[in-house]
């Protein structure tokens, strides 16, 4: 019995060498989960080689698939990046831990403007680091969409468009759109609003040609759709492509976001993300992402180095008569949450 069980102790401990265990305690780790395509893997290269710390790196689509992921408690993330809401949801929830900023003093290179628009949902901004934000608008073709129409949020719903438009696969940003245009706060939770805002949506479906995230600009750079609900800095990567295109955001208002890292409460390895934190805010290391990733930086060392007419291009930096149109995404309770999930799903399966 004994060398039996010597023998299975052995081959578990081969298991665990070939497989990695202990690998995501490791002090040397850090777990990170992030949007897709939302940071420059070289970055990623370069904090390794710098401080020797081995990142593992995920990520989701939506910032419900990141609740959903990171409620699983299957990983102990050390760092998130996700949406103004969602990190709202978590902190009511305290699973979020207080940053230590003495730990990351190139803080300093961040506007203090948007840690003030993160006050909608860090009140007291003791738990979340500003990392990109913008707008939410339409992304067209001008040479098929009438530019005399597309300043409003009614054209998505214009049947000479029919199977040229695309939508947002999610159910905050589709809702929001129905929701301005209706003239409705997009963080409702009225009843008779939703359902009216729900009754939109289906009567527009026959017009979409599909409803996507991250490949919607793609759509729209290779002319496949006319015209897509997209995120300012998806608009303004896809401008670079051609220059056929052009971005709104239309008249009635929009969604003004504003995407934060923040550590959980399960992290194991805080030192290593407040390190990772400080790295980001470091004037090259921004600079690369934000060539990368193209969306509006709070990082001042970044804006004021870029080229005059990129800091003044509306579509990556929203002027302020725009921002003052929108609004920020908020927490919804489980009833809320419930009711817009349901609506959702009764949309995506209307005929």
């Amino acid at each position: 019995m004994k060398k039996k069980l010597l023998c299975v102790l052995a081959i578990l401990m081969l298991f665990c060498f070939f497989s990695g265990c202990g690998q995501k305690n490791s002090s040397n780790t850090l777990i990170v989960l992030n949007y897709g395509k939302y940071i420059d893997p070289e970055i990623l290269e370069i904090f390794e080689e710098e401080t020797g710390i081995k990142v593992e790196y995920e990520e989701y689509i939506t910032p419900e698939n990141m609740y959903t992921k990171y409620k699983a408690g299957a990983i102990d993330y050390d760092l998130i990046c996700t949406s103004d809401y969602m990190i709202e949801k978590l902190i009511q929830e305290n699973e979020v831990s207080e940053l230590n900023y003495e730990n990351i003093p190139l803080v300093e290179n961040l506007e203090q403007t948007y840690f003030d628009f993160s006050k909608s949902f860090d009140p007291e901004n003791k738990y979340t680091l500003p990392y990109f934000f913008g707008t939410v608008g339409i992304l067209y073709n001008k040479e098929i969409v009438d530019e005399s129409k597309v300043n409003s949020w009614d054209i998505l719903w214009d049947e000479d468009y029919s199977g040229q438009i695309i939508m947002a696969d999610s159910v905050r940003d589709s809702f929001m759109v129905a929701q301005k245009r209706l003239g409705f706060s997009l963080n409702t939770t009225d009843e008779a609003e939703l359902r009216a805002a729900q009754k939109l949506l289906i009567q527009q479906k026959p017009l979409v040609y599909s409803y996507l995230v991250d490949e919607a600009q793609d759509e729209i750079v290779a002319e496949n759709a006319a015209m897509a609900v997209v995120y300012s800095g998806e608009a303004g990567y896809a401008l670079e492509f051609n220059d056929k295109l052009a971005f709104t955001v239309p008249k009635e208002g929009s969604n003004m976001w504003i995407d934060c890292w923040f550590i959980p409460q399960r992290a194991k390895h805080t030192e290593n993300a407040e390190k990772f934190l400080n790295f980001l805010c470091r004037k090259d290391i921004a600079m690369m992402n934000f060539e990368y990733v193209y969306y509006a930086t709070p990082n001042t060392q970044v804006k004021d180095a870029l080229d005059p007419k990129l800091q003044e291009n509306p579509t990556i930096f929203p002027p302020t008569e725009i921002l003052e149109n929108c609004e920020v995404l908020k927490s919804l309770d489980d009833e809320a949450t419930m009711k817009y999930n349901l609506y959702w799903k009764e949309i995506k399966s209307a005929d």
